[in-house]
């Protein structure tokens, strides 16, 4: 399994670089966006953690091009715990997120817990009420003439819904599915992906006819 670690702190690089070698991972690091969009096209890795602050090209737009080029999963590192930089982060593709300071051992973690996320993803279509799921084409056809394009941590939570629709899914089996236990400060952030979500799926956002809110209880996936 190949990581690409991308920050450009020289110490915080080779301390987490070695722990993830430690673990049984091959990692390719780079100390800048520039260079780490190259390693990241000769490598092909399995996973890309990224920092947002990084000399060259930033994070961000290092995870816009690594997103575009396939599903791999995207973690990203801040400094910072704001809002702004996770949803942005999110709305690029990203599939989670750490905020430094951090351990290696914590790292590690998140990175198994990611790693074990997206390789859990059900293989095929599922269908229903005329619309059809593509888990490995990160599609869902049936809405309009032209496929509705997720991202990796859309489909998860679409992908989810689906599978129980009709049926509330409660938020916390949601969080733990979408990205882990993280506790209530991804609330937020969930509810900030349901909006996404509306805006490509449903004719009138305000007016929801697919995903359905669940007050104090979850969401439900209703296609009528």
């Amino acid at each position: 399994m190949k990581i690409l670690l991308v920050d450009d702190d020289p110490d915080l690089l080779a301390v987490t670089a070695f722990a993830l070698q430690q673990a049984g991972f091959l990692v390719v690091k780079a100390a800048d966006g520039t260079s780490a969009l190259d390693l990241f096209e000769r490598e092909q890795p399995d996973l890309a953690v990224l920092d947002i602050n990084l000399p060259g090209l930033s994070g961000f737009e290092l995870a816009r091009r690594v997103r575009a080029k396939g599903n791999v999963p995207i973690m990203m590192l801040t400094v910072r715990n704001e809002e702004e930089d996770l949803v942005r982060a999110l709305e690029l593709g990203a599939d989670d997120y750490l905020t430094k300071p951090f351990s290696p051992r914590t790292l590690l973690a998140r990175i198994r817990a990611l790693l074990r996320r997206s390789g859990m993803e059900a293989e095929g279509k599922l269908t229903s009420n005329g619309l059809t799921l593509n888990v490995d084409d990160l599609t869902l056809t049936g809405l309009s003439e032209e496929p509705v394009h997720l991202t990796p941590l859309e489909m998860r939570l679409v992908q989810l819904l689906f599978v129980h629709r009709g049926r509330t899914v409660s938020t916390e089996r949601i969080l733990v599915h979408v990205w882990g236990d993280r506790g209530s400060g991804d609330r937020q952030l969930l509810k900030q992906l349901v909006h996404r979500l509306r805006q490509k799926l449903e004719q009138d956002p305000a007016e929801p006819r697919l995903i359905h809110t669940v007050p104090n209880a979850g969401y439900v996936f209703d296609p009528r």
